[in-house]
């Protein structure tokens, strides 16, 4: 079998392998098949019941309506008969024949439902009359006189129409109402073509005054009625248009019933499988998230009746699963910051360090190799001065030293501090020549001499009055004094060091106090220095239970408040 051969095969295999159905899919399948079909069932089997029980209503119908119209034709004949009766009495009180006959043509005149009102004298001449109108397709009825005449009262089509289906206007049905001969004398939605139908189908034999259902024609009842006073045959018949339109609204209301339900049906289970759906889709979204990396996404269910207890313990599980994971991998990530600060921090310590000592190391060095030269003469001044620049240059290294030794017991709070009574006026007078002064800033000490014991450690308090007066001292302005105050109430006492610079913005004061961390950038860098003076102050302050406070404003420049607590008998 060549590449080709089995290429094609593949191909094949591929178009009738079937495909594999995502999850809404399969969900939207089953739920039309397992509403659509018990639908259809339904659908068919109710259809058939209701097709019967609305012929039975239509036959039901035809005979109710049947019943009505002979209701109607007996009210019409009494109320007709009651009413010639009372012109026959009426006829007694006039003498002559002409007089009766005046007053007859009065009636007929006044009341407009005869169409022609007569008295006449023989049988004979009122079964004429009879027979005359029953050919014109007219309604009559006779009453006898007391003296053996005739009133002969004949109807109109129209007049009768109006009073035998004035209950049935809207009503579609067709009506027909024959006399004894079978001639039409009132109809009502009269159709030539389904009179003829319903007069063929009238049957041989029907039992006066009962309503009698005949034939079944295009599921089309009708009813026939045989009426002894008067004389007529009444049919009802249930015209096709009737037939269809009620079959059909009521399958219409049938379907819209059975759709209503399946509806119902569809829209409970749609709302099952909703939350299923969207519940196993965020827990697929959930394990597609973390395999990507994203550990702090949780799941959030749809929680609701619908929702499976095996669902939500799972995604509790997933969620727990997901925090211990989201937990370590932010810890492994505090980690990896904290290495990175420390190896920045070793990296800046050393530049720091390596530039700070190497100018002390280098000015002591220079000064002694010059004391200890022999081939030149020293003058004592010039000897003392070596001396104290050696010696000044020592301390320095040995604040730098203390700086650096201190940062450790500051980042776990262990410093040591021997707290004691002390004069805070001596120590910031003691502490202003230790300051590095190479601008020749001018530096106020005005501290009053009466300014009250504090409780500090001496060593440590001097120690934050030279970083604080060197820190101000490198970012002040030219021409511009350093300035040490102090004020107390009755409890602390407060140390302030200021100096004119250019305000500090806000978001820059508050990083201040953290390690390596300058005024200028390290674009515009003007000054050395390591960086952690105000971190040591800090520490120091804190650790003497002390409070530090800075500020900065277009006023004053840059601000440091140091509190302490005062010395009395009661706290110490």
């Amino acid at each position: 079998m060549n590449k080709n051969t089995l290429r094609k095969l593949n191909k094949i295999r591929k178009l009738i392998q079937p495909k594999r159905l995502k999850i809404a899919e399969q969900i939207l399948i089953v739920l039309f098949i397992a509403v659509l079909i018990p639908m259809i069932v339904s659908g068919i089997v109710i259809n058939n019941i209701n097709k019967h029980a609305m012929r039975r209503q239509l036959t039901e119908s035809a005979e109710l309506v049947a019943n009505v119209v002979s209701n109607e034709v007996d009210i019409f004949a009494r109320t007709a008969t009651n009413e010639l009766e009372q012109i026959s009495i009426a006829l007694n009180y006039f003498p002559s024949q002409e007089s009766k006959k005046a007053y007859i043509k009065t009636i007929q005149n006044t009341f407009a439902s005869y169409d022609d009102l007569k008295l006449v004298s023989k049988e004979e001449d009122a079964e004429r009359l009879d027979v005359e109108n029953k050919a014109n397709n007219k309604f009559t009825i006779t009453v006898p006189t007391k003296d053996n005449q005739y009133l002969v009262a004949t109807f109109r089509n129209e007049d009768l129409n109006e009073h035998l289906f004035k209950s049935l206007e809207d009503n579609a049905r067709q009506i027909y109402v024959l006399d004894s001969t079978g001639k039409l004398i009132a109809s009502h939605k009269f159709s030539e073509e389904i009179y003829k139908q319903s007069v063929d189908l009238i049957p041989e034999k029907i039992t006066d005054n009962n309503v009698v259902i005949y034939g079944n024609l295009k599921d089309q009842p009708l009813a026939y009625i045989h009426k002894t006073k008067p004389d007529v045959m009444i049919l009802v018949n249930t015209t096709e248009k009737i037939t269809r339109n009620t079959i059909n609204d009521s399958r219409i209301k049938l379907l819209m019933a059975v759709f209503a339900s399946a509806l119902s049906i569809f829209i409970v289970v749609a709302l099952y499988i909703y939350f299923m759906y969207i519940n196993i889709r965020q827990l697929f979204k959930g394990i597609m998230a973390m395999s990507k990396g994203s550990y702090e996404r949780r799941i959030r269910l749809l929680k609701s009746i619908f929702t499976p207890y095996e669902i939500v313990f799972l995604t509790s599980e997933f969620n727990k699963m997901a925090s211990e994971i989201h937990k370590s991998y932010l810890q492994l990530k505090e980690q990896n910051v904290k290495l990175e600060q420390l190896n920045e921090f070793r990296s800046n310590l050393i530049d720091t360090v390596s530039h700070e000592l190497r100018t002390p190391l280098t000015s002591i060095q220079g000064y002694t190799s010059r004391l200890l030269r022999t081939d030149i003469t020293i003058d004592e001044e010039t000897r003392v001065k070596s001396l104290r620049t050696i010696k000044r240059q020592s301390e320095r290294l040995k604040r730098l030293i203390e700086d650096l030794l201190v940062i450790p017991d500051i980042e776990r709070a262990r410093i040591r501090v021997s707290l004691e009574p002390v004069w805070i006026s001596d120590t910031v007078a003691s502490s202003i020549p230790l300051v590095k002064n190479v601008q020749e800033r001018e530096i106020r000490d005005e501290v009053p001499d009466d300014f009250p014991l504090v409780i500090a450690d001496k060593d440590r308090a001097e120690q934050v009055i030279v970083n604080l007066v060197e820190n101000a001292v490198k970012y002040s302005k030219e021409d511009t004094p350093i300035i040490i105050s102090g004020f107390y109430n009755e409890k602390n006492a407060t140390i302030t060091v200021s100096n004119q610079c250019d305000k500090i913005p806000e978001e820059k004061l508050e990083t201040l106090f953290g390690k390596f961390i300058r005024i200028d950038d390290k674009t515009t860098r003007t000054t050395r220095g390591t960086g952690l003076g105000l971190f040591i102050v800090k520490g120091l302050v804190e650790a003497m239970n002390g409070t530090i406070k800075i500020s900065s404003t277009d006023e004053v420049g840059f601000k440091v408040d140091i509190t302490l607590p005062l010395f009395n008998k009661q706290n110490w």
